[in-house]
C-alpha cells in the first residue's frame, strides 16, 4: 500500500557550510540526519568534481539529492563561461550523482541571449523525465550609489519565474522576504510545479540573508505545513547562512536547529 502522506525529504544546502567545503556539507548532513545533500556548484573544486561527489556521498551514505547550476555572479565562469553550457552541464551531472533536481536562476538581464532561449532550454533538458530543472524566485537589488528606496530586478524578464511559466519551481523563502513577496501566495502560483523548496528565513531587509528557519518574519512553519496538507512530492533543503558561526560547534547547532524545524513542520498528520 502507497503511504498516501510520505515523508517530505529533507536536505542541507553545501552553501549551508560556507566557507567550509562541500566534503563538510557531507559529514554534517551525516553526523545531524539530514535525508541528503544538495550540491551548490561553486569554486570548491570538490563540488565541480562529479567523481569527488560520488565519494563523499558513500563514504557518508548521504544521497546528492538536487545539484545548483553555478548561475551566481561569482560563478560565472564555473565549467564554461557559457551558461547554457553550464546548465547543460548541471542536467549531466544531475543523472551521473542520481539527483532529481537542477535548481537553476532566471538569466541576468544582460544574457540576452540565453534569456531568448532560456525557457525553451529548460524544457529540451527536461525532456527525458529524469532530470526536473526547477528555476527559482529571486529578489531585487539596489545599485551601487543609487539611492537606497531605488531597486531594480537583475533577472530577465523579472525576479518572478512564474512570469515565464515553467513545468518545475524552486521557493526560496529568503528570497521572497528580501522581495518583500508574499510567499504563501508565490507558492500557490507555482502550483503542482513546486517541485523544490529552499527553507531558510529573513527579516525583510533588502539584502539575501538565509536565517535559520524561525528566527525572521518570513511564514516557513505555515509553508510546510501547507506542502504537507497539499501532498507535496518534492524536496526541501535547508539553505542556511552560517558564516558567522564562532566554530564548528555553533555551526552544527544552527544546521541542527534548521533541520529539527523543518522535521517538526513537515511531519505527516501534523
Amino acid at each position: 500500500m502507497v503511504d498516501s502522506n510520505p515523508t517530505v525529504p529533507i536536505g542541507l544546502s553545501t552553501a549551508s557550510v560556507w566557507p567550509r567545503p562541500a566534503a563538510h556539507a557531507f559529514q554534517l548532513a551525516a553526523e545531524l540526519g539530514y535525508d541528503g545533500v544538495e550540491v551548490m556548484v561553486w569554486a570548491d573544486p570538490i563540488s565541480q568534481d562529479v567523481g569527488a561527489l560520488d565519494r563523499l556521498a558513500q563514504r557518508y551514505g548521504v544521497p546528492v539529492l538536487a545539484v545548483h547550476s553555478p548561475c551566481l555572479l561569482i560563478t560565472q565562469r564555473v565549467w564554461s563561461p557559457d551558461p547554457v553550457d553550464r546548465l547543460r552541464r548541471s542536467v549531466v551531472v544531475a543523472r551521473q550523482l542520481s539527483a532529481r533536481t537542477v535548481v537553476v536562476h532566471p538569466p541576468f538581464r544582460w544574457q540576452r541571449r540565453y534569456a531568448e532561449g532560456f525557457a525553451d532550454l529548460v524544457g529540451e533538458l527536461e525532456a527525458d523525465g529524469d532530470v526536473e530543472v526547477a528555476v527559482e524566485n529571486m529578489f531585487p537589488v539596489r545599485p551601487l550609489g543609487r539611492d537606497r528606496a531605488v531597486r531594480v530586478s537583475a533577472f530577465r524578464p523579472s525576479i518572478d519565474p512564474t512570469d515565464v511559466g515553467f513545468a518545475h519551481y524552486t521557493l526560496d523563502l529568503s528570497h521572497t522576504a528580501a522581495a518583500g513577496v508574499d510567499a504563501l501566495e508565490l507558492a500557490k502560483r507555482m502550483g503542482g510545479g513546486l517541485t523544490h523548496v529552499h527553507l531558510a528565513d529573513g527579516s525583510g531587509a533588502a539584502k539575501d540573508e538565509h536565517l535559520v528557519p524561525g528566527r525572521g518574519n518570513q511564514p516557513c512553519a505555515q509553508v510546510c505545513e501547507a506542502l504537507v496538507r497539499d501532498g507535496f512530492a518534492g524536496q526541501v533543503v535547508l539553505e542556511v547562512n552560517t558564516r558567522r558561526a564562532r566554530g564548528a560547534d555553533e555551526r552544527a547547532e544552527m544546521l541542527a536547529e534548521a533541520l529539527l524545524f523543518a522535521r517538526l513542520h513537515l511531519r505527516p498528520g501534523r
